[in-house]
């Protein structure tokens, strides 16, 4: 599945190489479109790899490497382990977040807050995550996690929360479908919601978005 984009003997080195920094490659977990994913452990600690592909169409993971620094106790996305450079391929180590892509379950409650929360804290930290929308990168599990901060900015104009409500609410897709469903939403909570909205982007308060959610 992956032998054509690194070769068994460079697999090994790898191997090695983080060895002697602490961590285990166990092993693989997907492809993604800039870099080979696999699973491994760092002391007692599951975790993610990513290593740079050789047929990558962009180098994204110092941008994501960045990020996490600044994330940094914020409790958003799973801690840096590592980052740095094999063999003039970058790799990047972070924890592993435990549980479902939200894409593929449907949240309690408890999850639809945490999620405003940490879009909350993303636009004040000026990060716009840019991928939000499709429902892969927010986990759901005993915390909630956003990862995968590739394609994430600095520059751009964060919009985290407004993305994250209109997925979960607004749009027609599975993962509305599902909330709608089991919270029996009704048009005037979407209608109220979508104002509510509209004034977050002026106001940057998200104190009546948070009261609409807790009436759920």
């Amino acid at each position: 599945m992956h032998n054509y984009l690194i070769s068994q003997e460079e697999l090994e080195k790898f191997k090695g190489f983080l060895g002697k920094r602490g961590i285990k490659l166990e092993k693989f977990y997907s492809k993604g479109t800039t870099s080979l994913i696999f699973l491994g452990k760092e002391r007692n600690k599951e975790v993610i790899i990513k290593l740079e592909r050789p047929d990558t169409p962009r180098k994204n993971l110092q941008r994501e490497a960045n990020i996490l620094r600044v994330l940094k106790g914020h409790e958003i996305s799973p801690l840096l382990i590592d980052h740095g450079i094999f063999e003039n391929r970058e790799f990047l180590v972070r924890e592993f977040a435990i549980g479902e892509p939200l894409l593929y379950t449907t949240p309690e409650k408890d999850h639809l807050l945490q999620i405003l929360e940490e879009t909350y804290k993303l636009d004040l930290l000026g990060i716009d995550h840019g991928q939000i929308q499709g429902g892969k990168h927010i986990i759901i599990g005993d915390h909630v996690w956003i990862i995968d901060f590739e394609k994430a900015s600095l520059r751009r104009k964060p919009k985290n929360v407004t993305t994250a409500m209109a997925m979960i609410f607004l749009n027609n897709n599975v993962i509305s479908k599902r909330v709608r469903e089991k919270f029996k939403i009704n048009p005037m909570f979407l209608e109220t919601l979508r104002k509510e909205l509209k004034q977050y982007k002026e106001t940057k308060n998200i104190e009546k978005i948070k009261e609409l959610l807790c009436g759920l």
